[in-house]
């Protein structure tokens, strides 16, 4: 089953729900930064959450998440959008921890507790939204579930998961976002709240080849689907032309120090892990057009 996103309603529109199958995205992100198994997983959920999120804009608007927890891991940076891009990268992909005391990935452990959960949104004003909570686990699906309530002021349940194969592919991959709107009733909350408990990693649920649509269900009983995408992938906006403008802004005495000391440049894209090459011919080319 293909990667794809759905948005929902509940309670007689009281409940909204976001829910995302995100296997292929998080191995193209594994296989481009050659994460550890417990760095896919934290960089895996964060772009799952940030999908999500990027579901709940509208036409140009955007998202960037930071998370920056103190771990081994350093920042986490994942961008988004209301077209289903997204894209990121973790400081040190090599970061890795032995399993933690109930034997999963210590997700925890490498993103780090002693820090804060960054939220920007370019919603197309003169500045951008700024949102950030304390990090209060370290497990990524608490935190945006505390992000929710304490900066957007929507009590929600996130959950998100990235289960790793032996081989350290990505094997599934997801999460829901649930959010309780004003006008629900205190056995209506119970409900969920029971429901919830009772749910099972939703890696386990995905891996069993239950559906998004199954998944809500089973949480939310007059669940109504409203949107199903599955024009969700990996995205990143870098290209040469890009690289050059940047090469250009360094200026013609900067391109010249670099072709003494290197003869040629190599940037490479922190999102995709895309290498551009320029040689000493492109170089002296382009500081020839400079002043």
């Amino acid at each position: 089953m293909q990667d794809y996103l759905i948005r929902a309603t509940a309670y007689d529109g009281k409940v909204r729900a976001f829910a995302v199958k995100t296997k292929a995205i998080v191995e193209e992100l594994r296989r481009r930064h050659n994460t550890t198994p417990t760095a896919t997983a934290a960089l895996g959920r964060t772009a799952t959450a940030a999908l999500m999120m990027g579901a709940m804009l509208k036409g140009e608007e955007k998202l960037t998440i930071q998370v920056k927890g103190g771990g081994p891991i350093g920042q986490i940076v994942v961008d988004a959008n209301a077209k289903g891009e997204v894209r990121g990268y973790v400081d040190h992909p090599e970061a890795e921890l032995p399993l933690n005391a109930i034997g999963k990935l210590d997700v925890a452990g490498v993103v780090g507790t002693d820090g804060f959960l960054y939220v920007i949104k370019d919603l197309g004003l003169r500045e951008p939204y700024r949102g950030s909570v304390p990090i209060v686990s370290g497990e990524l699906g608490e935190d945006f579930t505390y992000y929710f309530a304490k900066s957007e002021q929507t009590p929600s349940a996130v959950a998100l998961g990235v289960l790793v194969d032996v081989d350290y592919t990505v094997k599934t991959a997801g999460g829901f976002i649930i959010q309780l709107l004003p006008g629900l009733k205190d056995e209506e909350i119970s409900h969920i709240e029971t429901e919830l408990g009772k749910l099972p990693p939703i890696t386990s649920l995905l891996d069993r080849g239950d559906t998004l649509e199954a998944i809500l269900s089973s949480l939310l009983p007059d669940v109504k689907v409203l949107e199903r995408s599955e024009d969700i992938r990996f995205q990143c906006k870098c290209s040469r032309d890009r690289v050059e403008q940047t090469l250009i802004s360094l200026g013609r005495s900067e391109l010249e120090q670099i072709l003494e000391e290197d003869g040629q440049a190599e940037i490479v894209c922190h999102f995709c892990n895309e290498a551009y090459h320029f040689s000493g011919d492109d170089l002296r080319s382009i500081a020839a057009t400079l002043p």
